[in-house]
């Protein structure tokens, strides 16, 4: 079985993608965008399944219909409430609300295999759809962190947050004032919560926020080396194949 995956937010579908791996399953190529997804309709084999996020950078994905005959089944990955959902279980496979878990992900590919025959030749009726989405629902991303100190929970406002770093398995906040707070999540999880206007994960350690860049220095590997405000405890470095990105998001 093969997977593609249609979606505007890289750290999302990267995410979804391990996901799928876990439960055995290829990702045959990963799309951000409308024009992008039509494009490449034009000119591959289709696959058997799509997980699909509606709403994309440059417009609703229900476009890439409009202009090409898609004969795969489909999941749908959205952050839009449930209320507005109910018309999906009668034109697709199912629907993931985000962020997504692992155990819904696999309930709705184990569904997938079960129907297949029927599933790739659905007729959605995206009209409908876009009527009861014509009023969308903003996305909501976290804005604070709970950590135990002794018998104590302290909250933790993101705005607080220069960045999140991993570290001997465990992931920490490093807060404006230069404290190090251990939390209970990981930086994959982070890449669901977090508005990414404001944080970008770097590497496999770090997640910054922009507000906390003090300046960006040229490194060695094409890379490049971030002075933080006030967490100077090591080496905060752009990986060589998040630059291109991180620059994109600078503007």
């Amino acid at each position: 079985m093969k997977v593609l995956i249609i979606e505007d937010e890289k750290p999302s579908a990267r995410r979804l993608q391990r996901m799928l791996e876990k439960l055995g399953v290829t990702t045959q190529h990963m799309l951000h965008s409308v024009s992008e997804a039509i494009q490449w309709f034009n000119n591959n084999t289709h696959p058997d399944l799509i997980l699909l996020d509606i709403q994309l950078s440059d417009g609703l994905s229900f476009e890439i219909f409009d202009a090409v005959e898609v004969k795969s089944a489909i999941i749908f990955t959205t952050a839009f409430d449930e209320y507005a959902l109910q018309a999906f279980k009668l034109n697709s496979i199912d629907y993931l609300l985000k962020p997504i878990d692992d155990d819904e992900l696999q309930a709705a590919v184990e569904k997938y295999k079960k129907v297949k025959p029927q599933a790739n030749n659905v007729q959605l009726n995206f009209e409908d759809i876009k009527k009861l989405l014509s009023n969308p629902v903003e996305r909501e991303y976290k804005k604070r962190f709970t950590t135990k100190i002794g018998q104590h929970i302290k909250m933790i406002s993101v705005d607080e947050i220069e960045c999140f770093y991993s570290e001997n398995k465990g992931t920490y906040a490093h807060t404006v004032e230069g404290r190090d707070y251990l939390l209970d999540t990981t930086l994959e999880e982070l890449e669901e919560e977090l508005e990414p206007q404001t944080f970008f994960r770097i590497s496999r350690k770090y997640f910054i926020n922009i507000n906390a860049i003090k300046d960006i220095i040229s490194y060695t590997n094409s890379r490049l080396q971030l002075k933080l405000n006030s967490y100077k405890d090591q080496e905060v470095i752009v990986a060589r194949e998040r630059v291109k990105d991180f620059k994109v998001w600078l503007e």
